[in-house]
C-alpha cells in the first residue's frame, strides 16, 4: 500500500532576504532557515521551502494554491499587512469564480502567483 505523508514545493526567490520578510508579513513561519533555503509554513498541513535560487521564466510560471477557511480574514491580513506597496507587488482583491472558490491574487517578490481563496 502506497502512502503520502507531505508534499512540498520548492519556491523561487530573486531577492531571498525579501522573499523571506514578504513570506513572514503574509502570516508563514519559518521553522528554520540557511542562506540557501527556508522552510516556511502555515497551520499543521501547509508548508514549502523558499529556496535562494532564482530562474525568471520559472518564477513567473510558478502557481501556489491555497484553500483556507476565511478568505475575508486573509485578504483582510494582506490589506493591513500593506503586503502590495510594501513589498512592491500585485494584489487582486477577492472575487467569487466559476469552479465555485472566493479566491484573491497576490504575487510574491520574485513573481510567484498565490491564488488564496475558501470554497463558497
Amino acid at each position: 500500500m502506497l502512502t503520502s505523508l507531505q508534499l512540498k514545493t520548492f519556491v523561487p526567490a530573486r531577492d531571498y532576504p525579501l522573499s523571506q520578510a514578504f513570506y513572514t508579513a503574509l502570516g508563514f513561519k519559518a521553522a528554520w532557515q540557511t542562506d540557501e533555503m527556508s522552510y516556511f509554513s502555515h497551520g499543521e498541513h501547509c508548508a514549502f521551502l523558499l529556496q535562494n535560487f532564482y530562474v525568471k521564466e520559472q518564477a513567473e510560471n510558478f502557481v501556489m494554491h491555497l484553500m483556507v477557511d476565511d478568505v475575508q480574514a486573509w485578504w483582510g491580513h494582506v490589506q493591513g499587512e500593506n503586503i502590495g506597496e510594501r513589498f512592491g507587488v500585485r494584489t487582486f482583491a477577492p472575487e467569487d469564480q466559476p469552479w465555485g472558490i472566493r479566491e484573491f491574487i497576490v504575487f510574491d517578490p520574485s513573481g510567484v502567483l498565490w491564488k488564496i481563496g475558501q470554497e463558497i
